[in-house]
């Protein structure tokens, strides 16, 4: 790359060959000049004002921008054909090179004298042709040149008619402070185009609190292993968030080479600048389909009117008329800032009336250069003057000149997915995130990540990637094996954190293994820089964080006083109901009631005891089914599925009116203990002693209490406070124990159906310790709320906190004896199986043997659904026990000429039939159980097993 600061004598030398190199070119390929064309255009009165172009015109980017530039002073005379200047376009090819395009311009300047140049197309370039245009007071105006570096204090005479590439920094911010990642990694290419931004993006990140933890430069024209090299250097490292700024060409050639090498796939998080995204649609569509999916982008937003869609119409047919070859043209938001920045230029002119374009030379000596000899313009200020002030309704919106630049606007969020860039968002200068620019709320400044719409990762995933990742060939710094209940907490909390953050952990001991010191020693190690932070039980309090700042508390907060129980012998009133567990109880008294149901339909049809009138029933049922829970029930069973139901039920009542007395009979001789000291002021009464953890800062606190040293014990272990409480102070040990909360239930854990614990003063729990102005402090303490919050701590401290015997809290200890659900669910499995096998067979035999019923019938289903129901309801005369009851009957009367008496069917009184001689038919009027009266017509007899039987076809008909 050429350096755009050189010396004014090498300056000499380049022009010297640019001019040469001009006027071959020149003559090798001829002039290209453009006139705007207008309805009067040969009119004597209109001024022709010379205007350079330099544009690569072999690439897209310069065709596009050449025919909008065209189509802008056509529709400019046309909208305005009594303006008296004509623009006059001289048009150059740079050829996509530096030299050529300083070449291009200097011939304009030196030969055509024109007052302004429209190029030239990139950053590059234009870094060679702005210095020209200071000397000869030229005008130049870009539309696509988008470096910072170009606009300065240097560069009077460069108009931007675009947007500088620093606008977008805080968009980009926004983005990546949403998502909480705290590194990114800067890719770019190596040129005026890719630096200009990095200062700019470097500071907006670090103001959101993100470093820049690399910078990956690649060359304009890099090889595959040149892109290769630079990746597999990325994939070492942590940070996963990468912000690419490079032009379009590269771009697709380094996805494509990270798509190889599986940087594309979950976890990774890749930014695009609106240098690849607002060009997205020139880009190869296999490249974006295939190794783009998931990519962010930051796109300037262009409101859609219909001024812009009438002119992308426009445009379009002329384009395919100009260039047949070209199938489907795409226009970009450049080609509209060529519109308008050829626009602004030709209304400027105008405003400067009928004046003296001419330049002014200069005299030069024998040996001058054509730098020397290229001329003033005579009205570059006063034109440049007027372009500032240039303000108008766009393409793209109001154009207005800020500093010599296009003014900001908003800017469009988008993702990546499929061939297209689908919005998720937009960003604007005033209110930051928004999902929809009508939605935005002036009051704040929004970095929320739920402001955007939903978005697909690389990888296809829909979970936002936390930025970073162990490396794909780093090691691990943790060397030292330290185990415990806070370091378990800390790793934790570090796994929560969108970055890596290495560390060693190095125990705080001599060589021996004892202890370096107390903990304040330790946090003085921190203060005095020793350690970067300390991970441990650190309680936090005023004092110490006068010296080091603290995270938030990861434990309880407090210390607390841990005191015996004594015996209290008074019962609960209601102790009767804790053997069973709710859901036991609720369980239980479901099958009862079940029971009861399958008994019923087992038993109605032949058995007498379970019919009758419907309360009758119910009561008989649920009588008998409930009665089994003390075995009284006397009524008996006839049916042999009726039988097997009963026995398996009755086994599983006897097992649990077994369970039940034997947890009830345990219960009854639960202790019911309270604490031997309630408050700290009856122990400062008592003079027995107290105990502490030896090292605590509970010592003085004890102090402060005016507990006298004569009466403080020191412990060092959960053991040996259990030790000092069991003598009692009498003995040599100790009344009760002070310490902090995670400690008390590290002992509660082990011997927890020996003391309980009384509150006693409030302090911050335990954190972990860092320097004063430490930025992981706030990171951290988000992490901690994270673990704290969640399902993770409870595992931790289930881990470390737990007892190794398995020691029940003593204040559960009631509801622990409780039986639960869980230990009888098979007996209710086996219950329930057999009570719903016997009802199948039950169902199966009953359908079977009344299937004519259904067959016979013409009648819906419905109907013969209700035929059924109705044959449940009677009795089952083919029943053994109802022929017992007949032949009994008939036995008992006094001659065996008499016809056995009918028997009565559901919902009817019958009387005897008469005379099995008489066949004729007999009007009956019957008395349902319910007191009703219906009308039956009866049928000829027929005979059932030797007995004549008369068969009543019944009507039922409700007498009201």
């Amino acid at each position: 790359m050429i350096s755009p600061k050189i010396s004014f004598d090498a300056e000499k030398l380049l022009v010297t060959a640019l001019s040469f190199f001009a006027i071959v070119a020149t003559f090798s390929d001829g002039p290209r000049i453009a006139v705007a064309q207008s309805s009067n255009n040969n009119n004597a009165q209109t001024i022709p004002v010379n205007v350079g172009v330099v544009l690569d015109l072999e690439t897209w980017m310069g065709q596009m921008g050449l025919s909008c530039i065209n189509m802008s002073l056509s529709d400019f005379y046309r909208s305005n054909p009594s303006y008296k200047t004509r623009l006059v376009l001289n048009v150059r090819d740079s050829k996509q090179d530096e030299v050529a395009a300083a070449a291009a311009a200097l011939d304009l300047i030196k030969n055509e004298q024109v007052q302004a140049i429209i190029g030239p197309q990139g950053s590059v370039q234009a870094d060679f042709i702005i210095d020209l245009g200071n000397k000869s007071h030229v005008p130049i105006i870009s539309f696509s040149a988008t470096s910072p570096s170009l606009s300065s204090i240097r560069s009077p005479y460069f108009i931007r008619a675009t947007q500088n590439d620093s606008s977008q920094v805080n968009a980009i911010s926004a983005v990546v402070q949403a998502f909480g990642w705290k590194e990114a990694v800067l890719i770019y290419v190596d040129n005026e185009f890719g630096e200009g931004i990095i200062p700019s993006l470097t500071d907006a990140l670090e103001e959101v609190d993100t470093r820049v933890s690399y910078r990956s430069v690649i060359p304009p024209s890099a090889t595959d292993d040149q892109i290769l090299e630079q990746l597999y250097k990325l994939m070492t490292m942590q940070t996963r968030v990468f912000i690419v700024h490079m032009s379009p060409a590269l771009g697709s050639h380094l996805f494509a080479k990270a798509k190889e090498v599986g940087m594309m796939s979950e976890g990774y998080v890749w930014i695009l600048t609106t240098g690849i995204t607002d060009l997205l649609n020139s880009m190869d569509s296999s490249v974006v389909v295939g190794s783009m999916q998931g990519v962010l982008g930051i796109k300037t937003y262009v409101l859609d009117t219909q001024n812009l869609d009438n002119f992308m119409v426009q445009w379009k047919m002329k384009f395919q008329q100009d260039n047949p070859s070209v199938l489907n043209p795409k226009l970009n938001i450049f080609g509209y800032w060529a519109y308008d920045a050829t626009w602004a230029l030709a209304m400027a002119v105008e405003e400067m009336g009928a004046a003296n374009f001419t330049f002014q030379m200069l005299n030069a000596s024998s040996n001058a250069t054509d730098l020397d000899t290229m001329g003033v313009s005579q009205n570059g200020q006063k034109l440049l003057q007027k372009l500032a002030n240039m303000t108008f309704t766009g393409l793209t919106g109001n154009f207005s000149l800020v500093n010599g630049q296009l003014e900001s606007s908003a800017f469009q969020i988008v993702n990546i997915n499929r061939n297209a860039a689908r919005g998720i968002g937009f960003w604007t200068q005033k209110n930051g995130l928004l999902r929809d620019l009508n939605s935005f709320n002036t009051s704040r400044y929004s970095t929320s990540k739920s402001t955007l719409r939903s978005i697909i990762w690389p990888g296809d995933s829909t979970s936002f990637p936390k930025g970073w990742e162990i490396p794909t060939n780093g090691k691990s710094t943790n060397t030292s094996q330290v185990t415990g209940y806070c370091i378990t907490i800390f790793q934790a909390v570090i796994e929560k954190l969108p970055y890596a953050v290495a560390y060693d952990l190095i125990p705080f001991a001599l060589p021996n293994g004892s202890s370096a010191g107390s903990y304040d020693d330790m946090i003085d190690q921190v203060y005095y820089q020793n350690y970067d932070a300390v991970v441990g039980d650190m309680t936090i309090i005023a004092n110490r964080s006068s010296y080091v700042e603290f995270t938030l508390p990861y434990t309880e907060s407090g210390v607390s006083m841990l005191v015996p129980y004594k015996d209290n012998k008074s019962k609960n009133a209601w102790v009767f109901l804790k053997p069973l567990t709710w859901d036991l109880w609720l369980t239980t008294g479901c099958f009862f009631v079940f029971i009861a149901l399958v008994v019923w339909i087992l038993e109605h049809q032949i058995n007498e005891d379970f019919r009758g009138p419907a309360s009758h029933q119910v009561g008989t049922s649920f009588w008998f089914s409930f009665s089994t829970m003390v075995f009284a029930q006397r009524e008996s069973v006839l049916s042999n599925l009726a039988r097997f139901v009963v026995i398996v039920w009755v086994f599983v009542v006897l097992i649990l009116t077994q369970s039940y007395t034997a947890s009830l009979s345990s219960l009854l001789v639960v202790q019911n203990l309270q604490p031997t000291i309630a408050n700290v002021d009856q122990l400062l009464k008592s003079g027995e002693k107290v105990g502490y953890l030896d090292g605590s800062f509970v010592h003085g606190m004890l102090k402060q209490l005016k507990f006298d040293d004569s009466r403080l014990i020191s412990y060092e272990s959960p053991e040996e406070c259990d030790s000092l409480l069991s003598n009692g102070s009498a003995k040599g040990g100790i009344a009760a124990a002070f310490d902090e909360v995670p400690y008390i239930e590290l002992v509660l854990s082990r011997y927890c159906n020996k003391y309980t614990t009384i509150p006693t003063f409030k302090t911050a729990g335990f954190g972990f310790v860092f320097p004063k102005g430490s930025p992981l402090v706030s990171d951290i303490s988000k992490a901690i709320l994270n673990v704290t919050e969640g399902p993770t701590m409870t595992e931790i401290e289930n881990k470390w906190l737990t007892s190794k015997t398995k020691c029940v809290d003593s204040a559960n200890s009631i509801s622990s004896n409780s039986l639960g659900l869980d230990s009888f669910w098979g007996l209710f499995l086996i219950a329930g199986v057999a009570a719903v096998l016997a009802l199948l067979i039950f169902v199966v035999i009953f359908v079977k043997r009344n299937w004519h019923v259904v067959t016979s019938s013409s009648g819906s289903m419905w109907e013969k659904i209700v035929a059924l129901g109705r044959r449940f309801y009677q009795r089952d005369l083919d029943s053994h026990t109802f022929r017992k009851a007949r032949f009994r009957d008939r036995n008992m009367e006094n001659g065996a000429n008499e016809i056995a008496a009918v028997e009565i069917m559901e919902h009817s009184n019958f009387p005897s039939s008469p005379s099995s001689e008489d066949s004729s038919q007999i009007d009956i009027v019957l008395t349902n159980e319910q007191g009703a009266t219906s009308v039956e017509q009866g049928l000829p007899n027929h005979v059932v097993e030797g007995c004549p039987v008369i068969a009543i076809n019944v009507e039922h008909t409700n007498v009201n």
